[in-house]
């Protein structure tokens, strides 16, 4: 009855050896192909907001941080395709100018300020503070396995 268990178990073992690179392999094909999509969903994204500004014939500050937005997400899937690592920073300043983004146009939208416009800004304050702790926690507690991308 032992002998049985362990056939089955070294069989299973070799099974395993030989589906465990065709899963790695399909991870990281599906990571590339992710990357990819959101990388040009990106790229088109901020191109039609460019090329509206531009019909437009002038930008606002709501427009030039909407591309500011996409400047940040693009460079966090570059990151993320160098390092497999998610600058969870970026996401961070992406929150920031989307908050700003918001304040700025419920600013320019209602005449009368309101206990919104402190909401925001309070968002936006814990934002920074997380930035904050973040950046100071890294070279605080760096660990040699860092991809510089928290350095500077």
């Amino acid at each position: 009855m032992k002998d049985l268990d362990r056939e089955d178990s070294s069989a299973v073992r070799r099974m395993l050896d030989r589906i465990d690179p065709i899963g790695y392999l399909l991870t990281e094909g599906f990571h590339l192909l992710a990357l990819f999509a959101i990388g040009g969903a990106t790229v088109w994204a901020a191109a039609k907001a460019f090329l509206e500004m531009t019909a437009k014939g002038h930008a606002t500050i709501e427009d030039l941080l909407l591309l500011f937005i996409y400047l940040e997400i693009g460079s966090m899937v570059g990151i993320y395709f160098r390092t497999n690592h998610m600058p969870v920073r970026f996401l961070l300043y992406v929150g920031i100018t989307a908050l700003t983004r918001h304040m700025i146009g419920y600013v320019q939208m209602e005449s009368v300020p309101d206990v919104g416009i402190l909401i925001l800004a309070g968002a936006t304050l814990i934002l920074s503070l997380a930035v904050l702790t973040i950046r100071y926690a890294s070279a605080r507690f760096s660990s040699k396995a860092s991809d510089g991308v928290d350095t500077e």
